[in-house]
């Protein structure tokens, strides 16, 4: 099964604009998505999906291919599903352009899933929480699974929700984190870009509510390691930071080995 991964980047970030260019590491933020997404070893192809010449300059100039798309996608899938029309590819994978830090391991653990699972449609990934107030933020998206490991729902609401504890998560790791890495089958792909949003999605604003919606079965694997997408400068500065100590870190070793 061929698999490409497709790496979707726009310019006008609302919150950031330009965020894939930015480049206080040195390398601009979607070089250090595409080497985190090319070092995963069940990856056959990565591409770039843009609608800036600016970004897939850059793509271009450190090796990368990038693909032009119309400017006018609604959402990211949509931007895919330009490129994947285009391929012959049994799978998709749809790593976002702000997720400099994605582990290459769970990448290969969400191909490894869509082949266990030939029934699903798509498939993702989630984590436990760590914290209980991330349990409760919004911008943490939460996902029930039934009992063969397939989603049931996702929401920005806390499900499911602890009644005996009144409404407290005194026990993070009991809720799972829904992490923003997609697989699916091109056909489903096909029908859910084609398909209108669905009223779930609409109130939650979450793509994937529309798969459910549609009747897919989207299968789920548990991981262990997650990484924070970067949303506002400020989250950018946070990842540079963490990026140079590691730099740091790698230098002082090799020093040390001399």
């Amino acid at each position: 099964m061929s698999v490409v991964a497709i790496i979707p980047a726009r310019y006008g970030s609302t919150r950031f604009p330009g965020k894939p260019l930015a480049g206080q590491t040195g390398w601009p933020l979607i070089r250090h998505v595409h080497e985190a997404v090319s070092a995963a070893r069940r990856i056959d192809r990565v591409i770039v999906a843009t609608d800036d010449e600016r970004i897939a300059a850059a793509v271009r100039e450190f090796g990368g291919q990038a693909v032009m798309t119309r400017p006018d996608h609604a959402t990211g899938t949509d931007r895919i599903a330009e490129v994947a029309r285009s391929l012959k590819a049994g799978l998709i994978v749809n790593v976002q352009g702000d997720e400099p830090e994605m582990d290459p391991a769970n990448i290969d653990r969400l191909v490894a899933l869509m082949e266990e699972r030939p029934e699903a449609e798509m498939g993702s990934l989630a984590c436990r929480f760590t914290r209980a107030e991330d349990v409760v933020n919004p911008a943490c998206v939460k996902v029930v699974l039934d009992g063969n490991g397939f989603a049931l729902y996702f929401s920005r609401s806390l499900i499911p929700y602890p009644r005996d504890d009144g409404g407290r998560p005194a026990d993070p790791g009991r809720w799972l984190l829904h992490l923003g890495i997609y697989a699916y089958r091109p056909a489903f792909l096909r029908r859910m870009t084609a398909a209108p949003p669905a009223p779930s999605e609409v109130l939650e604003q979450l793509e994937q509510l529309r798969a459910l919606h549609l009747g897919a079965r989207i299968a789920m694997a548990v991981v262990e390691r997650h990484s924070s997408g970067i949303d506002t400068p400020e989250q950018y500065a946070a990842f540079v930071r963490r990026w140079r100590e590691r730099a740091a870190r790698r230098s002082a070793g090799d020093g040390g080995g001399r």
